[in-house]
């Protein structure tokens, strides 16, 4: 059985071609993807080369982490999912190529508790799933923050995810003026922000520099969330010295945050409309690679694999 999947051959390398799959064992699922989210943060790091070694990196592989499909076909075990429609948080089914993160495929195998179910209304907004329980992991981690840092996806995920788990609107720093756009909460320059006061700063930047920026806005003990990927991080130390600064570090999402982050859509207090900014068809992901990573108008690129 063989897919059509993305395939990173070396840094900024990229095909769109065949690749073998792994049989479907007894406790796995077969999934046709429909679409598929392009990561502006982790799958840079993969395009140029700069992810750092984590176990299983390395070339050629398939990327992506952020697709949403339908189980056709199913393992002794699991039959009765078969035509459910499910969030695929990336897949390792490939036996020519790393499934690192595996998920950017026409169709895709993986155990039946890693396919989480979702409302197929979404459609392609399903994809954005990952990122929302990213960012309700690093909200519901700790206190709500009162300052974002950065107007991107995830910055916007965490502003609408406070709001929706009741905590009062956090401002919004963001440099870019096109990303100003404002959606219940204030987004403003932050070289117009004087306050020297936030409590809990959650940065979604991902700069390496932030933390020099930052921490002289803390009050006294605040803490800042690291809700990016990051390849280095450096700081002075007399400023966080003097506000007896804590820094938090919040990881991948668990399937807990994202049964939690389903039941707010559900509910209709998290909305995830107007995110998604370009969509192209799986085909012309050599073009749409370089678009997600490299056009500022571009906030999430996402791929069309139905008519692949």
């Amino acid at each position: 059985m063989e897919t059509l999947a993305v395939v990173l051959e070396a840094p900024e390398r990229l095909v769109l071609r065949p690749l073998a799959l792994n049989p479907v064992a007894a406790a796995d699922v077969l999934i046709d993807i429909a679409w598929s989210g392009i990561s502006s943060g982790t799958e840079k790091l993969l395009w140029s080369g700069r992810m750092p070694a984590f176990p299983g990196m390395g070339y050629p592989l398939v990327p992506g982490y952020e697709s949403v499909g339908r189980i056709v076909d199913a393992g002794a075990d699991v039959r009765g999912r078969i035509g459910e429609w499910v969030f695929v948080p990336g897949a390792n089914c490939y036996q020519k190529a790393r499934g690192l993160f595996g998920g950017t495929a026409q169709r895709v195998v993986l155990p039946s508790a890693r396919a989480l179910p979702i409302d197929e209304s979404l459609g392609a907004e399903g994809i954005l799933i990952a990122l929302a329980a990213t960012a309700y992991h690093a909200v519901a981690g700790g206190n709500a923050p009162d300052l974002v840092i950065g107007h991107g996806i995830v910055g916007r995920l965490i502003a609408r995810i406070a709001i929706a788990l009741g905590a009062p609107a956090p401002t919004v720093w963001e440099t870019n003026s096109d990303r100003r756009d404002a959606d219940g909460y204030p987004v403003i320059d932050p070289a117009q922000d004087d306050r020297r006061d936030y409590a809990t700063i959650c940065d979604a930047s991902g700069a390496s520099d932030i933390l020099d920026t930052a921490i002289p806005r803390l009050a006294k003990r605040g803490e800042i969330v690291l809700a990016g990927f990051y390849d280095r991080l450096s700081f002075g130390f007399p400023p966080a010295f003097q506000r007896e600064a804590r820094l938090r570090i919040s990881a991948e999402f668990t399937p807990a945050d994202v049964a939690a982050t389903t039941a707010l859509v559900a509910s209709g207090a998290l909305r995830l409309g107007g995110l998604i900014s370009h969509m192209r068809p799986a085909t012309e992901a050599a073009d749409a690679y370089p678009a997600a990573f490299g056009d500022p108008a571009c906030l999430k690129m996402v791929l069309d694999w139905r008519a692949a």
